[in-house]
């Protein structure tokens, strides 16, 4: 086997970047349903094809490059698939209706910018999903606080700083558990090395969005009456439906795994649906209300398929409309395609080569964790998928962090700090598409009022510099 030149490692990579750039103005940014799969599969049969016939790198080491880098990923695949499961169940039961019911009612127009921080940030944190909680209580957030006549881009800010906090250090994220399985970590180690970072960060965050908010609002009447009237009559509120996320946090303090947590909670919710929302069943199961074939076939439905439900109100019906597991299927059909390249890469020997080149920057730890950060942001805005930031970057430099000493919660949370809270900020990435469309605000517009995505990689970096808690392999540096 010959070893390649930086050009020639870099080749694949160029290519990918260069077949999703010209696919994102074909497909007008709609790169996730298919063309970047296929940009991956393609990248990687060119590399493929580089290595073994100019390298001479027998095709069997790369298949077997390939079969190990998705048996490291198969855990996230499945916390995937339950995340699905869990989404559509608390949406269905009547769990994330009742927690917008509640916070409509708590909200107060002084305190509206840091209320919602807060309550976006514990329903993220909950659920485990940005996109859910800005698309459902992200929305009803920005329509109230449009009436108070506070400023777009602070009121999206708020609602996504919170929403992309809440992500992060949920066990139940998807990111997270990813972040966690490329880098080797245990889950719930992840997560709390991710607080000595996260938590400063929503603090300083939280006290800006207090400080905005107390003399940006204004003296106009809140009135949600109408929203929580609809949601009233669509959803059958009840705080009984609160047990579901109390037990799920539970399951987390015990430190339960993610995939029986995920799916305990999934069934429980698909069963409170039964019970609690037969209006809704109704729709969904052609047996009746409450049959015994219902209590089967809806939970199953509601948990598997897409499902869309009438409701009088656009918000309503949009948070009503769930996919389950099947909506997952093309995020991990992305993540065995970036799999598959990262894999190419390691066996034609090309990581080794860019990871060297990368390892001459590095001087100390400030330099490591910065270099993996702007790794990952890079791949946000080249690649326009923040699984592809996490999981090109984690591939690569996992084991110059070896090398170096350094324990895998360092490159995890080094990945979420950036790859995760970078990819919204970007129009053409995935994340800020998505956001822009659902919220209806351009993503240059509301950028700049996401404080928590930026004080977050900030407070990375300035606590590498510190060293605290910076471990190599059970040892502190400081």
């Amino acid at each position: 086997m010959k070893k390649p030149s930086l050009l020639l490692s870099l080749l694949p990579v160029l290519l990918l970047i260069a077949v999703i750039v010209l696919g994102s103005f074909l497909f007008n940014g709609d790169m996730t349903e298919g063309p970047a799969q296929v940009a991956l599969i393609l990248a990687a049969t060119v590399g493929s094809l580089i290595a073994i016939y100019a390298l001479k790198v027998p095709w069997e080491n790369i298949e077997h490059s390939m079969v190990h880098a998705l048996k490291n990923t198969g855990g996230a695949i499945f916390i995937l698939l339950m995340i699905g499961a869990l989404t559509a169940s608390w949406v269905q039961s009547g769990v994330v209706p009742t927690l917008i019911y509640y916070g409509l009612k708590l909200i107060r127009p002084s305190m509206f910018l840091i209320t919602i921080f807060i309550f976006t940030a514990l329903i993220s944190l909950m659920i485990g999903s940005s996109w859910t909680t800005i698309g459902t209580i992200g929305v009803a957030m920005l329509s109230a606080g449009s009436i108070l006549g506070l400023h777009p881009g602070w009121l999206a800010g708020a609602i996504i700083s919170g929403a992309y906090f809440g992500d992060k250090v949920s066990p139940l994220s998807d990111t997270t558990n990813l972040a966690a399985t490329i880098s080797g970590v245990k889950l719930y180690d992840h997560v709390k090395y991710m607080l000595i970072t996260n938590v400063p960060a929503v603090i300083v965050t939280g006290i800006i969005f207090a400080f905005v908010g107390s003399y940006a609002a204004t003296d106009n009447p809140l009135n949600v009456e109408e929203q929580i009237s609809q949601i009233s009559s669509t959803y059958n509120v009840s705080g009984w439906l609160l047990l579901i996320p109390a037990i799920t946090i539970f399951l987390m303090v015990k430190k339960v795994s993610p995939v029986l947590t995920l799916f305990i909670s999934a069934v429980v919710a698909s069963v409170a649906a039964v019970i609690f929302q037969p209006q809704i069943i109704s729709q969904i199961s052609p047996y009746g209300d409450l049959t015994w074939r219902t209590f089967f076939y809806a939970p199953i439905k509601l948990m598997s398929n897409h499902i869309d439900i009438a409701t009088p109100n656009a918000m309503l019906t949009r948070l009503a409309s769930t996919n389950g597991i099947a909506g997952m299927l093309n995020t991990i059909w992305l993540i065995i395609c970036v799999t598959l390249f990262s894999g190419m890469l390691e066996a034609g020997g090309f990581i080794a080569v860019i990871t060297s080149r990368i390892a001459k920057l590095i001087r100390n730890t400030v330099s490591l964790v910065t270099t993996t950060m702007a790794t990952s942001v890079f791949c946000n805005v080249a690649l326009g998928e923040q699984y592809m930031a996490i999981l090109v970057p984690g591939n690569m430099l996992k084991d110059l962090y070896k090398e170096k000493g350094y324990e895998g919660r360092l490159l995890s949370r080094s990945l979420e700090d950036s790859a995760t809270v970078t990819s919204v900020l970007i129009p053409w990435n995935t994340c800020g598409a998505m956001q822009a469309g659902v919220l209806g605000i351009p993503t240059l517009v509301y950028a700049p009022y996401c404080l928590f995505n930026f004080i977050s990689p900030l407070f990375s970096i300035v606590i590498a510099a510190v060293g605290y808690k910076i471990w190599r392999f059970g040892k502190r540096i400081r």
